[in-house]
């Protein structure tokens, strides 16, 4: 499903293509209207937009997935604060390619607490196109879930015939839940050529409290989080170029679901690009590196213990793009890529340790990923009535790793990670992957009130580092390779084969004529994919029987099939009493093993969100009732725990004046006691009462009183 608002797109100047008005004149941007246009974005420079006034609206995001949160068939797998992950069709974390800003980065985490979309603040972020499903090649290779393109807020460039223009944004939110606040700033000078500009933000919460009588405070959840970007650009009648750096600092973050927590993450990029626009076509170019630091232990008074953790990840790479129309109805598009990604994992010695001491641990060492992509999209529309799509790309994929060792604590202590890391360093660990992908959809519009799809993609994902060399095979080294919230330990593979997906997808749309006053859309969809990275039990590193099973990441063939349903009305449009607005979502999916017919991980049950919203003048108002089935499909082989299912109930409200917003509003408005279905365990509440009883299921945040305010100037 792709989302798009083609007013914003216009006054914004940034759709993907429209290269030299990709950079914000100083203009009011307009309200914002977020229709549904469809599967595969045709064109593909529409795009989701989710512009800061949707960020105001919901006061109090901290994190950048929560933007998303309203587009069918997506989901979230609970993480920190600021790092929860995204899941698309019950698929998610490294099978969907998130991109930010053209970046792609990588989690440099052996439990991924620094996502992509952890490194940019709601705040910041202008645009987002969600593909879910049918990605066209062209929004990147090495995945199987699906696509997330994330863009910052543009360069603003002065009006014409104006010599200097200068403009700000302060933005603060409190959130009563975990007494949560935060503050952001965006500042640009600027002439009609040159513009520099500043993003900068900072969020911080306590543990938050669960819904119910006893506000039960949940353990490992506080966080932290600081940005700060710079950007400068310039512009010519049909060029623009920008360089974008900044810094990324977390101090800490809770992970509740995590035998660990981050106790500093510090990331810093540099990203340039340059678009421009031909006689024959438009091309645009990137490139980027960032620098993570990145480490783990057990914050005090949150959980027990000490074992220091630490992680080094460089991402690196480029991509240039080219559309070139011909023929009149033709669209031909063109595109290489490179990213390189190198790890570095280690885990120092713990002085006065007789298991981890006297070297230091290494997870990863010299841990090595490039993939070099090339692709092809040719789009036609051949009749006013019909419109197809057709992609082609390649990916290769060449990993790599260096030796291993264990604390070196002796054979009494560490003589079965000594074997395993001597086994591991003396094969051959180096692998190339050549992966091919194809995506081809038609359009059909038989008339104006109606917009139907059918497609079918081939997509691959290669193995990550982690997947493929994480060899530890003792509890307490297995238990430190999770990244799935549900405290098991996992082994990896370097002979794991790359998933292959074959995704069918099909829909049936009806509008009115002019697609602003109702809509409803039905997306039956199913994926089959060949060599899903599942688990299997393994006898040299688990028992069946243990609460938290060792587990060894293994090669299985998996079926998901499901399907999305939205839809919109207008039920009052009248100059004295506003506009009355109502629309809604439900999503089901339902994901196996083909071999057992057991649940795959973190299957989303069955749910719905509807809302109804007023506005008049600069008042905005919002009734949200969100409803959830019960978890009662689970994967067993994981100890993943079953839910109940629940509803909840939001308001908010607010007020836009020319230069000030106000919002208000009440998350979970009855303290509802409820647990997301892909939150995992409560490992720290388990760990805080003394390892006592059975690990349950993680309760999410109970009533929060929230409230925003932004001022321009």
């Amino acid at each position: 499903m792709n989302y798009t608002t083609s007013a914003l797109a216009l006054a914004a100047g940034l759709t993907a293509a429209a290269l030299p008005a990709a950079a914000q004149t100083a203009t009011p941007l307009p309200p914002i209207q977020v229709e549904t246009v469809g599967d595969m974005a045709l064109p593909p420079t529409e795009a989701t937009v989710f512009a800061p006034e949707l960020y105001r609206k919901r006061a109090g995001a901290t994190d950048s997935t929560s933007l998303i949160q309203d587009v069918p068939g997506v989901d979230f797998y609970t993480g920190g604060g600021v790092s929860a992950l995204p899941t698309i069709h019950g698929l998610g974390d490294d099978r969907i390619k998130i991109t930010v800003d053209g970046m792609q980065l990588t989690s440099a985490c052996p439990n991924h607490m620094n996502p992509a979309l952890s490194y940019i603040d709601p705040s910041r972020i202008s645009v987002l196109d969600v593909w879910t499903g049918l990605s066209p090649v062209s929004a990147g290779g090495d995945n199987i879930g699906g696509s997330i393109v994330v863009k910052s807020l543009p360069p603003v460039f002065a009006p014409a015939g104006k010599a200097f223009h200068t403009e700000g944004q302060v933005s603060a939110f409190y959130r009563s839940v975990n007494d949560g606040f935060g503050t952001s700033a965006a500042l640009t000078a600027a002439n009609e050529t040159f513009s520099l500009g500043y993003n900068g933000s900072l969020v911080k919460g306590r543990d938050y409290y669960a819904g119910g009588e006893d506000h039960k405070a949940v353990h490992a959840t506080l966080y932290e989080s600081r940005n700060h970007a710079v950007t400068l650009a310039a512009r010519s009648e049909r060029h623009l170029v920008a360089l974008q750096g900044g810094v990324q600092q977390i101090p800490k973050e809770g992970f509740a679901n995590q035998r660990m927590d981050l106790t500093g993450n510090i990331g810093r990029f540099v990203n340039g690009r340059w678009e421009g626009e031909f006689d024959w076509g438009k091309v645009e170019a990137k490139a980027y590196w960032q620098l993570v630091q990145h480490s783990m232990d057990m914050i005090a008074g949150e959980k027990p213990g000490t074992m220091p953790m630490k992680t080094k990840g460089t991402d690196l790479g480029y991509s240039v793009k080219a559309e070139i129309p011909a023929f009149k109805t033709h669209t031909f598009r063109i595109g290489n890529e490179l990213h390189s990604f190198r790890l570095d994992d280690w885990w120092p010695p713990v002085k006065g340790s007789a298991m981890m001491a006297p070297d230091s641990f290494k997870n990863i060492n010299d841990g090595r990923r490039d993939r070099i992509g090339t692709f092809v999209e040719w789009e036609n529309k051949w009749t006013p009535e019909w419109t197809t799509q057709l992609g082609l790309r390649n990916d290769t994929v060449i990993m790599n790793t260096g030796n291993v060792n264990s604390y070196g604590c002796g054979a009494m202590m560490c003589g079965t990670e000594d074997a395993a890391a001597a086994a591991f360093n003396s094969r051959d660990r180096s692998r190339v992957d050549y992966n091919f992908d194809m995506t081809a959809l038609v359009r059909f519009e038989p008339t104006t009130q109606s917009t139907n799809e059918l497609g079918y993609a081939r997509k691959s994902r290669s193995p990550s580092l982690y997947e493929r060399y994480s060899w530890g095979v003792n509890s307490m080294d297995a238990y430190m390779n999770n990244w799935f919230g549900d405290a098991n330990g996992y082994v990896g593979d370097m002979n794991l084969k790359p998933e292959v997906a074959h995704t069918v997808s099909a829909s049936i749309g009806l509008h009115d004529a002019a697609k602003s006053d109702w809509s409803a859309k039905v997306t039956p969809y199913a994926t089959y994919v060949v060599d899903y990275i599942g688990v299997n039990y393994d006898s040299v590193v688990t028992s069946s029987n243990s609460a938290f099973p060792l587990l060894r990441l293994a090669n299985h063939d998996a079926l998901l099939y499901g399907v999305d349903v939205s839809g919109s009305t207008t039920l009052l449009k009248d100059e004295s009493y506003g506009k009355v607005r109502l629309w809604g979502v439900l999503g089901w999916v339902h994901g196996e093993t083909v071999n057992t017919g057991k649940s795959l991980y973190h299957m989303m049950p069955i749910n719905a969100k509807t809302t109804l919203e007023h506005s008049i003048g600069g008042w905005r108002s919002a009734l949200e009732l969100a409803l959830v089935g019960a978890k009662s499909q689970v994967d067993n082989l994981r100890r993943e725990p079953k839910t109940p299912g629940y509803a909840l109930l939001n308001i908010r409200s607010g007020y836009d004046w020319e230069s000030v917003s106000l919002n208000l509003g009440i998350d979970n408005l009855f303290d509802k006691r409820y647990y997301h279905p892909l939150g995992g365990v409560d490992y720290a509440d388990w760990r805080y009462n003394n390892q006592a009883g059975q690990v349950g299921a993680l309760p999410a945040p109970g009533r929060s009183f929230n409230a925003g305010v932004t001022v321009k100037f």
